[in-house]
């Protein structure tokens, strides 16, 4: 069965591929020094350094094999997918929070790039969910565990 496409704002894949490079280059090579200088101490059995470095290692490699596997599945959103006016992958949403009376900013990006305290919404979140699609002058309801929400979108605007 093949995999899933992982959608993805381009930035986003360069990011991904920017974080894979850096941890097989300078990421590897510092844990590598880390183990060599630990070794170096001696007795391994009761050598926390040692310890922390293969425990490092461990998550470095891991994160090496997710982020393969993200870059591999990736699918970048073309721009035949996009239509003026229209909330998609890689969408800035300007959105009226009609409870508080705000105005909010989200871009909306795929699940792997998600970042919500910089206001990166993925396609799969709630808010993602109900706005993708949807149109300036629209009117959303997002159902969030913590109840629902109404948002009137404004703009929505590529970078």
């Amino acid at each position: 069965m093949p995999e899933k496409k992982i959608k993805m704002t381009k930035e986003g894949l360069e990011e991904l591929k920017a974080e894979l490079l850096r941890a097989e280059t300078t990421g590897r090579s510092d844990v590598a020094a880390k183990l060599k200088e630990a070794r170096a101490q001696g007795d391994l059995s009761e050598n926390a350094e040692y310890d922390a470095a293969m425990d490092e290692q461990g998550k470095l490699e891991a994160r090496i094999l997710e982020l393969k596997e993200i870059l591999n599945n990736a699918e970048v959103a073309s721009e035949s997918e996009i239509r003026p006016g229209v909330v998609s992958i890689g969408s800035i949403v300007t959105a009226l929070d009609m409870e508080y009376n705000e105005e909010e900013r989200f871009q909306i990006v795929g699940s792997t790039e998600a970042k919500s305290l910089e206001h990166k919404i993925s396609t799969d979140s709630p808010l993602g969910v109900a706005l993708f699609g949807a149109k300036e002058g629209d009117v959303v309801t997002v159902e969030a565990p913590a109840g629902s929400f109404k948002y009137k979108i404004i703009s929505v605007r590529r970078d």
